[in-house]
């Protein structure tokens, strides 16, 4: 865009700086005092100012004379990085157009810059050089900056061939043989900086001249050093679709890139390679370059993003990289749960029957290394998410179910809570998928039913228990099992008197020694002084520590009693509910199979109501912090009504407490397998390449 004259660049439009709260509003007098007299810090401070003013629209045009003569001639090195910012926002052009006369003033400073012998002042004042666009300040620092081709120094040499080549491109008539300059100077130049500088000038301003050298040095790719490894990248990127003829020498190139030492060379030669050619072995080398990254790098930002690049390029090619999948499981050897969640969510994208008894096998040796490990916070996350993707695996592969199942039963008592309970509910869905495995499945809760100590896994396996216990001998045993789980009957009673034994045994311990001795004066409780987090004292008396230990105390009970009855104790009454809803299929079910037996079938519908009655009077006493809530109390009570009403409406009450739940629960997994097929069914059927990509 140019202004009505013609021939400048119209002003550019400026980004917005929020000035400091404690700054003041500079004004001009201000200014102009502080560039004329001020010190080197105080003269830097108002650039500054004068440069922000700049960017947000202020006119400081009269400031431009003051700057050239009092701030120019510094030495001052960080005053003059501080010029060169200056010179690239201030206004160079007239009201007509035309250059100011004051630049002129301006290329002069650059020249003996660029002559300075000072290597730093030299190569800042390169690097402004290629910011610059103005071929009549420009054309007065071509000779200059040729020069400086030849510095001794890499830093100068470096910011020259930069310049050169920013200068050819914008302006082409100033340096009409920078092509030639540049290859010159990249066959004759030793420092790799420079060279990489060189090479990216090159492929920008005569592409042609820099595949040549490609094609020169192309045995050599390898050894090179890396910054100029990923100048070639960068080159065969550019020129791919120019120079389609040597295609065949770019991928060879990359292909030997891919083997380079330096991870970033080997990220972006995998990232070049697909774009050259979907070939399936050129996927399929990249895929196994970004498995290797994501396996090898230390950082776990970097991780991740490689792997999204891996999932995008196993989107964009599919199948191609499905034999990968085991290099992939690699990538779990990192302790961080975020790389591992996305590791195992590509895994699940490219598991398929030929390669799911691996997957499942690694996973397994996962999931048995959270168990043994020794930090509970991170392999409670990490089992969680691996007992997902298992579940997953499982629910897409229904012929590795019975061996995730049997390592589940065999784990779950030694599982978190969160862990345990997606495990048993893995164990509810193959129940009622496979009933070949229900047999199996009701054995190993039966044996394991003990070890279970959180509600939820609990009434899981209530729930399994009462809906797959389908013979007499499994309906025995796990009735036995619940008994032993409950404890002692009558559970009130039982627990009556096992508070009267422990008052009887502390009663009998002896007597405090104040009233041995007759003293009528009770102790007044201690104090004790206490640390708190923040380091400032407490004062706990022996009160406060009594009432902690009691209840530390109760809570030991509690874990040394049956695991039914501890959760009881603990007013989860939504348990209770469950165990009676159990008892209840139980003996219904027993009296569906085994009619004949009824002194059996009239002994467990006695039990069932005493165990029953006792959830309710125990709901109801002392012994729980919370008394048994409304819902439940309903709930347990329709459990005893409908064994006392069994022999009447047994029909109508299996119909209701057996068939229609597990038929409920058969709608559910059926609709939960039609909704995974359909989003499986949906997610490929999206597009990975739109209409208006490239084509390479």
């Amino acid at each position: 865009m140019t202004t009505a004259a013609g021939n400048a660049p119209a002003d550019a439009c400026y980004m917005l700086i929020h000035p400091r709260l404690d700054a003041e509003s500079p004004n001009l007098q201000t200014l102009r005092r502080d560039l004329e007299r001020g010190t080197d810090q105080i003269k830097a401070e108002a650039l500054q100012q004068v440069i922000a003013g700049t960017l947000q629209g202020e006119n400081y045009e009269q400031l431009l004379m003051h700057i050239i003569r009092f701030v120019m001639p510094t030495r001052n090195k960080a005053l003059k990085k501080m010029l060169l910012f200056y010179w690239e926002v201030c206004p160079k052009y007239a009201a007509d157009g035309s250059l100011k006369q004051e630049t002129i003033l301006i290329c002069n400073a650059l020249r003996n810059d660029l002559q300075h012998p000072n290597e730093y002042i030299r190569g800042a004042t390169l690097r402004f050089l290629c910011k610059l666009r103005e071929a009549e300040i420009l054309e007065p620092l071509v000779g200059p900056t040729r020069d400086c081709l030849e510095h001794r120094h890499a830093y100068v040499r470096k910011n020259a061939v930069a310049a050169v080549g920013s200068i050819h491109r914008c302006l082409p008539q100033l340096i009409p043989d920078a092509p030639e300059l540049l290859h010159s100077f990249l066959a004759a130049e030793a420092d790799m900086t420079c060279r990489r500088n060189a090479l990216n000038a090159l492929a920008l301003s005569a592409p042609a001249i820099a595949v040549q050298w490609l094609k020169e040095n192309a045995r050599i790719v390898a050894s090179l050093d890396e910054l100029l490894q990923l100048a070639v990248i960068d080159l065969i990127r550019r020129a791919a679709r120019e120079f389609a003829g040597d295609k065949a020498l770019f991928i060879r190139c990359i292909f030997e890139l891919l083997n380079s030492p330096a991870n970033a060379v080997k990220y972006d030669a995998a990232a070049t390679l697909v774009t050259l050619t979907a070939n399936p072995v050129a996927v399929k080398a990249a895929a196994a370059c970004y498995i290797a990254l994501a396996s090898k790098e230390s950082d776990n930002n970097i991780k991740i993003i490689v792997l999204e690049r891996l999932d995008q390029l196993r989107a964009r090619h599919e199948g191609i990289v499905d034999d990968l999948v085991m290099d992939l499981l690699r990538v779990l050897g990192t302790p961080d749960l975020e790389v591992r969640r996305k590791a195992l969510g590509i895994v699940m994208k490219l598991v398929s029957r030929r390669n799911i008894d691996d997957v499942i096998s690694v996973l397994k040796k996962e999931l048995s290394k959270t168990v043994e490990s020794n930090d509970y916070d991170k392999s409670s996350d990490y089992r969680l998410l691996l007992i997902q993707t298992i579940h997953s695996c499982a629910a897409q592969f229904p012929e590795v179910a019975a061996s995730v199942v049997q390592l589940f039963l065999d784990s779950i008592a030694e599982f978190g809570a969160s862990s345990a309970t997606d495990a048993i509910v893995f164990i509810r869905e193959v129940a009622e998928k496979y009933p070949n495995l229900r047999t199996s499945i009701i054995s190993h809760l039966v044996a394991s039913f003990l070890d279970f100590k959180t509600g939820k896994v609990i009434r899981g396996a209530l729930w399994i228990l009462s809906e797959y216990a389908d013979t007499a001998d499994e309906i025995r045993s796990v009735w036995t099992k619940l008994r032993e789980a409950i404890g002692e009957l009558p559970l009130l009673a039982a627990e009556q008197r096992e508070l009267e034994t422990a008052e009887k045994d502390k009663d009998g311990a002896g007597e405090p020694s104040g009233d041995r001795h007759g003293s009528s004066v009770a102790a007044a409780p201690s104090a004790s002084r206490r640390v708190l987090p923040d380091g400032t004292y407490a004062t706990e008396s022996s009160l406060t520590a009594r009432a902690a230990e009691d209840s530390s105390s109760s809570s030991l009970k509690l874990d040394s009693k049956p695991p039914l009855r501890a959760v009881l104790l603990r007013s989860d009454f939504f348990t209770g509910t469950v165990l009676a809803s159990t008892l209840a299929k139980l003996v219904l079910r027993y009296h569906r199979v085994s009619a004949d037996d009824a002194a059996q079938l009239n002994s467990l519908r006695a039990e069932a109501v005493l165990i029953m009655a006792g959830i309710i009077r125990i709901g109801q006493s002392s012994f729980v912090a919370t008394p048994l809530d409304e819902d439940s109390y309903s709930r347990v009570l329709a459990c005893i009504r409908a064994l006392e009403y069994m022999d009447e409406d047994s029909e109508v009450l299996g119909d209701a407490f057996i068939s229609d739940t597990q038929n409920a629960f058969a709608r559910l997994v059926k609709g939960e397998v039609k909704r995974a097929a359909e989003e499986k069914k949906k997610s490929s059927t999206e597009k990975t390449v739109q209409v208006d990509d490239s084509i390479t």
